[in-house]
């Protein structure tokens, strides 16, 4: 029998309505898998069980009452620790903020709450959501539940491991380089980072305000576009029986063949894109523009953006701000008004780009990182580093982009990324879902069934 902590969204909901399972259970049942299982990930830093229990009964004597708010009502979320929650105390990871507490919710958070939704907790943030991991913030970083040798990806740390040990099945994380998707990819889970300005930013600590993105993290395609629809206020969508008939998908090779890529990566894209293709997708091959200088461009960018919105916190030696952050953010300050202009410009030709190619294609496939989560060892002299991803280039031209779990390589997962046309959600969400259904990549959280089972059957082998 499914615990209850592991039923879906969609069976919890069914539940909940037909009268067998409450609210407070389902809220309560997340609690004990928190205190049974955090101690040894640290993927939350604040919970508040009264509320989450009082929140949880409202939920079921609203139903009761014959009142429903929707998919989410009765349903736990995390938040990250970024966005205000009214009475909590939000501190974005960093000791600059250690005494904060949130006076009101993000619009993000209400509209969380308008939806019958439980929040549950604030998960953890790289530091002021730039780099990591760093030592030196507000609290340590989580564990990747694979493997807690190694790092969760960031910014959205707390949220991914949550999730991917199956803790919660959704969060609110934020995305301005890659921080809802890289997680998502190191821990096996799903991470939306949707066209820029779909959700409301306001009442999130910004970092570079045009790349700065909210987005939902969950365990499944259909549970990440059950939350992006309520915090985009926009309609669930409808994601189809798993086939992908007259969807065409332009596979990016050159992206997974980048020098610093693992050779894994390629083996599991061109096995993703067999998958898509025999339900139903026709896959071609094509070439995005040079990811290095996209991301270049990006960086260049967020640098920039990122000085000029913590310029007061910079003065000085930039202390109590942590090392990495630090370094990060004051990287802006080499750059020429040329060099920005420059960027400027090179980030609306790789839009024309990809709108270009989108015009004849659904989709388009990257990995999302270039290599498995690595070790926290390779961080232990405190210097700040990109790690190597293909997320930054879409927060510059705005296109979504979805992870999902691909395969794993040496018992840690990789991540496929699913990018769109501009407001394009519902078509990623749809190929992530068929990808989802055609293997089993994200079927199972790192305490069921770790990687080393004999257990495990990838079923792309089977149909490939």
């Amino acid at each position: 029998m499914t615990h209850v902590a592991d039923m879906s969204v969609a069976e919890a909901g069914l539940a909940m309505r037909r009268g067998t399972l409450t609210s407070r259970a389902l809220v309560a049942a997340h609690l004990d898998r928190i205190a049974t299982r955090d101690d040894r990930i640290g993927a939350f830093v604040f919970i508040d069980a009264e509320a989450a229990l009082a929140a949880a009964d409202a939920a079921d004597a609203a139903l009761a009452s014959g009142i429903d708010h929707g998919p989410l009502h009765g349903i736990p979320v995390a938040i990250k620790d970024l966005f205000d929650v009214a009475g909590w105390p939000v501190r974005h990871g960093s000791v600059c903020f250690a005494n904060r507490m949130a006076e009101a919710d993000a619009p993000a958070v209400a509209r969380l709450r308008a939806a019958g939704a439980v929040l549950i907790g604030l998960v953890a943030t790289y530091e002021l959501a730039i780099v990591g991991p760093g030592e030196d913030g507000l609290y340590p970083q989580p564990r990747n539940p694979w493997n807690p040798d190694h790092i969760t990806g960031g910014s959205s740390s707390g949220a991914a491991a949550a999730i991917a040990a199956g803790m919660v099945r959704l969060a609110l994380g934020s995305d301005t380089g890659g921080s809802v998707r890289s997680p998502a990819a190191y821990c096996g889970t799903v991470g939306l980072k949707p066209t820029n300005g779909a959700i409301p930013k306001s009442g999130a600590l910004p970092l570079a305000p045009t790349f700065d993105t909210p987005g939902a993290m969950a365990r499944t395609a259909a549970e990440a576009g059950l939350l992006h629809a309520v915090l985009s206020d926009t309609s669930p969508t409808a994601l189809q029986d798993g086939r992908l008939d007259g969807v065409r998908i332009l596979c990016a090779r050159n992206w997974a063949q980048a020098p610093d890529a693992d050779p894994a990566a390629l083996d599991l894209m061109d096995a993703a894109a067999s998958v898509l293709s025999l339900a139903g997708a026709t896959v071609i091959t094509g070439d995005l523009p040079p990811l290095d200088l996209m991301t270049d461009a990006g960086a260049i960018l967020i640098h920039a953006e990122g000085l000029a919105t913590h310029a007061e916190r910079l003065k000085g030696d930039g202390r109590p701000m942590g090392r990495m952050p630090y370094q990060s953010m004051a990287a802006g300050a080499v750059l020429t008004d040329e060099d920005i202009a420059n960027a400027r410009r090179a980030a609306a030709v790789f839009k024309a780009q990809i709108d270009a190619l989108l015009v004849d294609c659904d989709a388009l496939l990257t990995p999302t990182t270039l290599t498995t989560a690595p070790r926290f060892s390779e961080f232990a002299n405190g210097q700040a580093r990109w790690t190597p991803m293909c997320t930054l280039p879409f927060n510059m031209t705005g296109h979504p982009a979805l992870s999902v779990p691909m395969g794993f390589v040496r018992g840690l997962p990789m991540g496929l990324q699913i990018i769109g046309p501009h407001d394009g959600e519902a078509m990623i969400l749809r190929i992530g879902s068929a990808f989802e259904q055609a293997s089993d990549h994200g079927a199972f959280d790192a305490f069921t069934l770790p990687q080393s089972n004999p257990a495990r059957v990838n079923r792309i082998k089977e149909m490939t």
